[in-house]
């Protein structure tokens, strides 16, 4: 993605379909958040959720164990066995990272919770444990990526981090509306892979956590994963035209993201109801 000089994310909102893709996804989260699960049994919600999207985010890189495998880790029911399970059982992980910094719904004031480029590389310490040798953990990359091949010719070693960088500092210095920075951070983070391995679960899971800090997602448990992974070409193949940098190919993408956004908070709300119902009581998330 071309980064021109002042504030290289505000511009996008000038591309095609953006800003009323802002306002869909926006409208959708505002809904959600006032459904009445939300009033007194919103940590339900949140952990039932995040049990989902860890699940849904495995999937996606090639793992699809379900959602009752990650829940009985989750419950200490059962652990995982490597293999397959080796990559749920770090987007279980990572999701306790989110959820650990995630604040309380409603809380006004109180820490912001860790810098961003410091939660990523705990995101990736939790993600690759069981996947990378532990030098190896928690550290941008030397050499290749050894994941995401469909993305086309990853960046060198050195571009990966500084294009990370980058698209960190612009997320904490942009005006850009929340669903044009979290889309954009997702994006550049797949293009990028700043990981050897695990970028897919990394990405996925530090969209979740910037959905809630920018305000796009104040509930926490909206589910866009569940949407990509009904489809795990048409994700890819978008975050490949993404990573091309083109900037019709980058609005198709901010603008795909704001609909997986939509349908991520009707799935929630289906979460929601279960759990006002009595029908989902979900622990902690950590395998």
């Amino acid at each position: 993605m071309s980064r021109p000089g002042g504030d290289p994310l505000a511009g996008l909102v000038d591309l095609p379909g953006v800003t009323d893709a802002v306002a869909a996804a926006r409208a959708a989260c505002e809904e959600l958040r006032w459904h009445e699960a939300f009033r007194r049994r919103w940590r339900e919600v949140r952990a039932e959720a995040g049990l989902r999207a860890a699940a849904a985010s495995a999937a996606l890189d090639g793992a699809p164990v379900g959602v009752e495998a990650v829940r009985a880790w989750a419950t200490g029911t059962a652990a995982p066995t490597g293999g397959a399970e080796a990559v749920a059982a770090g987007a279980l992980r990572a999701q306790g990272v989110v959820e650990s910094q995630l604040p309380a719904l409603g809380a006004r004031g109180g820490a912001p919770g860790a810098p961003l480029p410091q939660v990523l590389a705990r995101l990736h310490a939790a993600a690759a444990a069981d996947l990378l040798p532990a030098d190896l953990v928690g550290r941008p990359r030397t050499g290749p990526p050894g994941d995401l091949r469909g993305l086309g010719t990853a960046p060198s070693a050195d571009q990966a981090v500084a294009r990370t960088a980058a698209v960190l500092a612009d997320a904490g210095a942009t005006r850009a509306p929340a669903l044009v920075v979290v889309a954009v951070v997702h994006g550049e983070l797949l293009a990028v892979r700043p990981f050897a391995a695990a970028n897919g679960v990394v990405a996925r899971a530090a969209a979740r956590l910037l959905a809630v800090r920018t305000g796009l997602d104040p509930t926490g448990t909206v589910l866009p994963e569940v949407v990509w992974q009904e489809a795990p070409p048409v994700y890819l193949a978008g975050a490949a035209r993404y990573a091309a940098g083109d900037p019709d190919a980058v609005a198709a993408w901010v603008v795909a993201y704001a609909g997986a956004v939509v349908r991520g908070a009707q799935v929630a709300r289906g979460v929601a109801d279960e759990v006002l119902a009595g029908r989902r009581a979900a622990g902690p998330s950590g395998p």
